[in-house]
């Protein structure tokens, strides 16, 4: 049978760095297809090619045993190519149906949208495809999992029967990484060809028909799922072991590093979008903060580091209340902060690496001489970082949007660390990177938290965020509703609590009540307390 994609000898050069080095890649049709790979493995350059995103220095490509040269993402799309991104290409404010047109837009007489027409195919898609939206509903309004939903309709609408999936469960919840899985499975029922990055390998096992494995930009190897252990595919892609974030020593002291009561953050309309929320991270602490995303942890940690108005309640860093502080005095008083978009919000993607390694720090030494800026003392930060942190660059001359994920990452998190906060906001920290990425960041997280540092971990991963935390609080639309010990807790668990259903025997809950004044709740003790141990015994 002719592959759907058969791409040989796949090169692709940047200064200083050979992306993809004769890849070869063979998917055949209607099968259900993984790439795997760390960070700066090639994987998401191939992807670009292959959706005329990049052009490749050499090589061939074979569409359905054609062979093909893109130009654009149009040739990719024209041949029956579409890609849904790891972020969405999604306009907030539109409905499903206006974004899923978007650019094609169907026209009626006298030259007007023909929206009816437009509606009737969206329903007929996703109808064949087992994909169920309501096309009047604003994208704003809709979970992580239904958005994505969108975004694969809009391929499967302009026709896509190949479909190119760029780290498509980041940003779900257990339950929607099933429903992801079961619409997967029913696209390769109706003849579609899926091609997926993932770096979740027990994902990958579960879902896929077939894997291919990058390393430093070669193809290491093409497997079936019966045949390999994440083991094995850990090994493939970094030549070591599978990581895992968990955390077996207590460092939680008594004293206090970041205190919140009663915090209320309005949202546009007036209404809170965060209601009278309370909690404490203490130093040496690392508290997850479990919810779908939506239900208030951008307003959140917006409030802490400063970007969101408080309407009431109070924020304290170390003893100081810092509610009202600006986001400058907040940086300078020791809170670091890794965002949750690294493009969006962390880097300055055009600028060199050592201007970015400021970014957040550029008043204070070594960035700052007095009133002027360092250049030279930056390039030397800049340069420890580089080395402290792994982040694998030519030179710190290079812009940010050279550097793969997990680089940009890794330079997020050195620039965040080498500060020594006292309080460390973390979104996300490990979304989208790879397993050796993920590592590093879980090493640093907890080295620091070893030195006193109190952290206040958001994530997706619930694996990472029941093996990194001391404490896990879930958020369900702006309240906090349970407080959870993540020495007994289950992903599947604090999944369903993230989504309200709760599991109300699980014996690690605290209820909604305790939840709403977590400083009574069953977190780990400090060693200030007799009662509590040694705080070095495992968890």
């Amino acid at each position: 049978m002719t592959p759907a994609i058969e791409l040989t000898g796949i090169t692709k050069r940047f200064p200083g760095v050979v992306a993809n080095d004769k890849v070869d890649l063979s998917v055949e049709a209607g099968e259900i297809h993984a790439v795997c790979g760390e960070n700066g493995a090639g994987k998401s350059t191939l992807m670009k090619i292959l959706f005329g995103m990049q052009s490749p220095d050499g090589g061939t490509m074979r569409v359905h045993g054609e062979e093909v040269r893109f130009s654009s993402p149009a040739d990719a799309i024209e041949r029956g190519i579409g890609m849904v991104h790891q972020h969405f290409m999604l306009a907030g404010q539109l409905t499903v149906l206006e974004n899923v047109i978007l650019g094609t837009e169907p026209v009626a007489s006298l030259g007007r949208i023909d929206f009816k027409a437009a509606e009737a195919h969206l329903l007929e898609v996703g109808e064949a495809y087992g994909l169920d939206v309501d096309p009047h509903d604003l994208i704003e309004t809709l979970e992580v999992g239904e958005r994505q939903r969108v975004e694969i309709i809009k391929v499967l609408y302009r026709g896509a029967q190949i479909l190119i999936l760029d780290e498509p469960t980041a940003v779900l919840v257990p339950h929607e990484v099933d429903e992801l899985f079961r619409n997967m499975r029913e696209l390769k029922a109706a003849g579609e060809t899926i091609l997926f990055i993932d770096h979740k390998l027990e994902e990958v096992l579960q879902i896929a028909d077939t894997i291919t494995v990058l390393r430093q930009g070669r193809t290491v190897a093409t497997v079936k799922p019966a045949d390999v252990s994440t083991g094995d595919l850990a090994e493939m892609m970094v030549g070591s072991e599978l990581p895992t974030p968990q955390t077996s020593r207590s460092t939680v002291t008594d004293k206090t590093a970041l205190s919140v009561r009663g915090l209320t953050v309005l949202d546009e309309d007036d209404r809170p979008a965060l209601n009278d929320v309370s909690l404490e991270v203490h130093r040496g602490e690392v508290v997850g903060l479990a919810g779908v995303e939506g239900n208030g942890q951008a307003e959140f940690v917006g409030a802490i580091i400063g970007t969101e108005e408080v309407a009431a309640g109070s924020i304290r860093l170390l003893g100081e209340e810092i509610a009202h502080s600006t986001v400058r005095q907040r940086r300078n008083l020791g809170i670091g902060y890794v965002p949750q978009d690294r493009q969006e919000e962390g880097l300055l993607l055009f600028a060199p690496l050592w201007e970015n390694a400021a970014l957040g720090h550029q008043t204070r030494k070594p960035f700052a001489n007095g009133r002027w800026f360092d250049r030279f003392g930056a390039r030397e930060r800049t340069e420890a970082i580089r080395s402290w942190f792994d982040v694998r660059t030519p030179d710190i001359e290079v812009t940010a949007n050279s550097l793969s994920g997990g680089n940009q990452q890794k330079l997020i998190v050195g620039r965040e660390m080498a500060a020594e906060p006292k309080v460390l906001i973390a979104a996300h920290p490990t979304r989208g990177i790879d397993i050796g990425a993920q590592a590093a960041v879980w090493d640093d997280i907890r080295a620091a938290r070893a030195d006193g540092m109190g952290t206040l971990l958001i994530s997706a991963d619930l694996e990472e965020l029941i093996g990194l935390s001391d404490t896990i609080v879930v958020i369900h639309k702006g309240e906090l509703t349970a407080t959870l010990d993540p020495a007994t807790i289950t992903a599947r668990q604090l999944g369903s609590y993230m989504t309200g259903s709760g599991q109300n025997d699980a014996e690690t809950a605290a209820s909604p009540e305790t939840a709403a004044a977590p400083e009574t709740a069953a977190a780990p003790e400090g060693p200030g307390d007799p009662a509590a141990g040694d705080p070095g015994e495992s968890r």
